[in-house]
């Protein structure tokens, strides 16, 4: 997949500059977070300078590529009707998982590859992934997707192959992390955890459940 024959100069010195996985995390945390449908390439998301987790997921992966990681990209499922997914794009160093995340939350964004499986990768969001009335919502994670798969849909420079890439992530079986018992029995976010994780949200791309914030 020739990506770079896309660029600009600019583009292209912007692409080359992301030497590590935390410099493509901290590009990451330079776009703003935008609520919105449109799932863009990372061709456009450089372009619009904007993104959300999963085509800022997708950027990640791609840009992780480029420094001889596999283009992987694994899926938080929430419990249904609750919150919102969060795509993240991970890598693995010493035999250990690290991640790079698009969010809007303080908490669900980059990980250090310091865990021995992807379940220990994914617990360590747990406590902070919950929904704006204080709930925590995480119940599973889908198994990596490997985005070399769809080279041949261009999905780096057009819509049309990230949408080929978003139905089959959308697709994958989601491995549990609680049972049902245990998700009855969580208790809500405490006030300052959920407002140091609340800060700088785009409220307007925040998942609204009907519910409200408890236990305070």
């Amino acid at each position: 997949m020739y990506f770079e024959g896309y660029l600009s100069k600019n583009e292209l010195d912007l692409v080359e500059s992301l030497t590590s996985p935390l410099k493509i995390q901290n590009y990451l945390d330079s776009l703003p977070y935008v609520g919105e449908d449109l799932n863009r390439s990372p061709l456009r998301v450089i372009r619009d300078r904007q993104c959300h987790c999963l085509d800022g997921g997708i950027l990640a992966a791609l840009a992780l590529r480029r420094l001889g990681y596999p283009p992987l990209i694994l899926d938080l499922v929430p419990e249904p009707n609750t919150d919102d997914d969060h795509v993240l794009a991970i890598f693995s160093q010493n035999g250990c998982y690290g991640a790079v995340a698009k969010s809007n939350f303080v908490g669900l964004r980059y990980r250090e590859p310091v865990y021995r499986s992807l379940r220990e990768l994914v617990m360590s969001y747990f406590e902070q992934f919950y929904n704006i009335a204080g709930l925590k919502t995480l119940r599973g994670y889908t198994r990596p997707l490997n985005l070399s798969r769809f080279d041949r849909f261009e999905w780096a420079a057009r819509e049309s192959g990230v949408e080929k890439i978003v139905k089959a992530l959308y697709r994958r079986q989601t491995n549990s992390v609680i049972d049902s018992a245990q998700g009855v029995s969580l208790s809500p976010v405490d006030r300052r955890s959920y407002e140091a994780g609340m800060l700088g949200v785009n409220y307007e791309g925040l998942y609204k459940p009907a519910v409200g914030l408890s236990g305070e």
